[in-house]
């Protein structure tokens, strides 16, 4: 296994991949410890969190970096129901979220400039076409840029995907 910084990261995006906008996992959660208890009330989506992907996330040899709108709240209301520990995540600038060529989703230049040219998968429900020709004329290193059905979010199907990738950016 390679350091962390050496490591391919993994830009996670929280609504849709994590919170699939389909059923919930089980019945409402008690608040965790070190959770902000305003969003362990204020937001019900958190119940459809899966307690079992913290622990498939944390065994594939990449290093994970938040890539979402909910920012610090991932780290105080997401991370610790999924077993997670605090993780790096991306700021979002204030302004050219809108630059670039028609269908580029704003996400994409900040997180190929966060990643510098190392090798990254970008787990996103908002992946477009568009950002897959941006990002290959772009980024100088391997990227996978993986859609994942936000009805469902993550499941069986997209780890072996990102296990693949990484096994074969590891081999080659």
């Amino acid at each position: 296994m390679t350091s962390a910084s050496e490591r391919p990261l993994l830009f996670l995006d929280v609504d849709g991949p994590l919170i699939p906008f389909g059923a919930s996992h089980g019945p409402p959660l008690a608040p965790v410890p070190g959770s902000s208890a305003a969003l362990d009330r204020g937001n019900p989506l958190l119940d459809r969190l899966d307690p079992g992907t913290g622990p498939r996330l944390m065994a594939l040899d990449c290093r994970l970096v938040w890539a979402t709108t909910w920012m610090r709240d991932a780290n105080e209301a997401v991370a610790p129901r999924l077993g997670l520990p605090k993780l790096p995540l991306v700021e979002w600038p204030d302004t050219g979220v809108h630059d670039g060529p028609l269908g580029l989703h704003w996400k994409t230049r900040p997180l190929v400039e966060w990643a510098g040219g190392r090798p990254f998968i970008w787990a996103d429900d908002e992946i477009g076409a568009m950002d897959h020709v941006w990002v290959a004329a772009q980024h100088p290193g391997p990227s996978l840029l993986h859609r994942v059905d936000p009805a469902r979010g993550l499941v069986e199907a997209d780890f072996c995907a990102f296990a693949d990738w990484l096994g074969a950016l590891a081999s080659g």
